[in-house]
């Protein structure tokens, strides 16, 4: 059994990972950079090392030393969260190679899942639908004319390697695909180090719908539902929610069966998502995700599964501790991501100190963050700080419930995205579960929903944030 793991990771995401080491009996170790010196996954550890400044790739990217730390201090394995270093095949390999347990796909599992062009061949042999595309494509547009016929547009050109929606360009016509067909290939070499790019389809405001899968080293592998993610924006994920309102029965367990048959084929071990586009009720593989996502408490709330802890007994050689006919689920679940940034200015990132705050509670909600009264946000990595999660006996009661959490949520010193939240949780197309990857851009009336709701709760605001005033 490992009895010490290393989270190379910072934020709520290496406070999460550590709550489970710590009911597993497992001691943790933390590393941080100089601008996390306080941060409260240092302090929540049982052990912390500075990793170098502040700059990812002199710190959370430093594959060499975070694996000398590891070493130095006996841990027999590292959980990298997600991002960073969660999904680098080379960060996994020299693991193995320094014989250090990597919570995660093996090597060679991350090496098919993080080139797109290799995941979309896996998903054509394993009889999953794609949306209609190509192979790697050259930049010469005079090439592909051939090929391009069978799609037709509008096309979206995308990076083999990497995500986020960086490098994706949407073409509607031969300039567009021209022009995108140099940019796309630039951006992803500046961000990925790889300029392969490919073509597919461009599907318009389609759903973005993910299933959870747990794979173990024997051969099980097993989904826990889906998970609708259609809430973005610029293609990065705002709220998420389980089950998916879009899906019936029969199309779950076909989609779920899908996503378990590519799990299989590709031999993955562990926990990650296989993920789906959804139109006019036909989905399409869009990709695989080989690490712990940012969303996986909602399909927590929902199956009662510790997924985290699931990912560790994987990684000790253990069996999954059920299997697809112990799966059930009960509610619904919502996620809302909680960013450092002001959705009334364009949503510009606001670093700076807490200068006060109380996160909400009651039944049906979850919390998972790593901020407290007094931390100072840097201003150097990704601006969420927390995850608000509701649970409900169904899908309006889990939205009331969110309603109430967001009410009572706090953060002074900072601006954040609690209002764009109660927006989406008042619209009347997001409650009615009318929702597209579009939605936040398609809503012309939510900036005037969220200055709205900000003036109506001022006072609400004020009356709560008193409790932080100390009378002189």
């Amino acid at each position: 059994m490992i009895s010490k793991v290393l989270v190379a990771n910072r934020g709520e995401i290496a406070v999460r990972v550590m709550r489970a080491c710590r009911e597993l009996g497992i001691n943790t170790v933390a590393v941080y950079s100089e601008a996390d010196k306080d941060a409260f996954h240092a302090r929540y550890a049982d052990e912390a090392y500075l990793l170098g400044p502040a700059p990812a790739t002199l710190s959370y990217l430093n594959m060499d030393k975070i694996i000398e730390i590891a070493k130095a201090c006996k841990a027999e394995a590292i959980h990298p969260g997600y991002g960073f270093l969660s999904e680098n095949a080379a960060f996994a390999r020299a693991c193995e190679q320094a014989k250090i347990i990597f919570i995660g796909p093996p090597a060679r599992v991350l090496e098919v899942t993080g080139n797109k062009i290799a995941a979309r061949e896996e998903a054509v042999k394993a009889g999953v639908p794609v949306v209609p595309g190509t192979g790697e494509c050259p930049a010469d547009f005079c090439q592909l004319q051939d090929d391009l016929g069978e799609i037709g547009y509008p096309m979206i050109v995308k990076p083999a390697g990497g995500g986020g929606g960086i490098g994706m360009v949407i073409a509607r016509s031969d300039s567009d695909l021209q022009r995108a067909l140099t940019l796309s290939p630039q951006m992803a070499k500046k961000s990925f180090g790889i300029a392969s790019v490919y073509i597919e389809k461009y599907i318009e405001h389609p759903r973005h719908i993910e299933f959870q899968i747990l794979a173990d080293s024997q051969g099980n592998v097993i989904h826990l539902g889906e998970r609708e993610c259609s809430i973005q924006r610029f293609h990065s994920k705002v709220i998420e929610e389980s089950p998916s309102p879009a899906l019936n029965p029969e199309l779950r367990a076909e989609m779920g069966g899908a996503a378990v048959r590519l799990a299989r084929a590709i031999k993955y071990v562990g926990a990650g998502t296989v993920e789906f586009i959804f139109s006019e009720g036909r989905y399409y593989f869009l990709e695989v995700n080989a690490r712990i996502q940012v969303e996986h408490p909602v399909t927590e709330m929902v199956t009662g599964v510790d997924l985290v802890k699931e990912q560790i007994n994987v990684a000790a050689g253990l069996s999954l501790s059920l299997r697809q006919e112990d799966v059930k689920t009960r509610g619904w679940a919502i996620e809302c991501r909680i960013n450092a940034e002001d959705p009334i200015r364009n949503f510009m990132p606001s670093p700076g100190t807490i200068t006060g705050y109380r996160s909400p509670g009651g039944i049906g909600i979850r919390v998972d963050s790593g901020i407290y009264t007094g931390y100072t946000i840097p201003d150097c990595y990704h601006p969420m700080i927390s995850k608000l999660v509701a649970w409900g006996k169904d899908r309006n009661d889990a939205i009331m419930r969110m309603r109430r959490a967001l009410y009572e949520y706090v953060i002074l010193g900072v601006s954040t995205n609690l209002v764009l939240h109660k927006a989406i949780m008042e619209n009347p197309r997001f409650v009615s579960g009318d929702l597209d990857t579009d939605f936040i851009t398609r809503e012309v009336g939510l900036l005037a929903d969220m200055q709205r709701i900000k003036e109506r709760d001022k006072a609400i605001t004020e009356r709560l944030s008193t409790i932080f005033v100390r009378p002189k």
